[in-house]
């Protein structure tokens, strides 16, 4: 993956932000049933060659109320590494009015979030999802996408 920034959805971002909190949280946190910690690791080394992680507010929001469906003392440890992230320098966050992203055509099908994050994408950065209809949405609309299953099933 090259040097652009990287786009991230919601999904992905909980598990970079459970993992960041302690990759051992992965395994009993229910919205990460899928993964495993080397995919945990995979995505850290893809993240770590782009020049920054794009999120919008929605990603952002969904992403709090997704990590933090954990319990004590974990959820405080994942919050303060959703806080480190949205603060450092390294991720851009994109604001894009709910206005905008409900005039999306993939919002009645998607979501806001999704469409929101349609809405990000262009030029200069690329989409990394576990989402499939968000992956082939935005290849629909030609925007760069990838998909992370695809480097899980690489890395297998």
């Amino acid at each position: 993956m090259p040097a652009s920034s990287i786009v991230l959805d919601a999904n992905l971002l909980v598990l970079l932000i459970v993992g960041l909190a302690s990759p051992s949280y992965i395994a009993s946190h229910k919205r990460l049933r899928a993964f495993t910690v080397g995919d945990f690791l995979l995505l850290k080394d893809l993240l770590a060659s782009a020049a920054s992680i794009v999120v919008t507010a929605n990603s952002v929001t969904e992403t709090s109320n997704l990590a933090r469906q954990i319990a004590e003392p974990a959820r405080t440890s994942v919050s303060r590494i959703l806080r480190e992230l949205v603060i450092r320098a390294e991720t851009q966050e994109l604001y894009i009015p709910s206005s905008q992203a409900v005039e999306q055509a993939a919002f009645l099908r998607l979501g806001i979030t999704d469409a929101a994050t349609l809405d990000t994408l262009g030029p200069d950065n690329k989409l990394l999802t576990v989402d499939l209809d968000l992956y082939l949405e935005a290849l629909r609309q030609g925007k760069a996408a990838e998909n992370f299953t695809h480097y899980i099933e690489a890395a297998r």
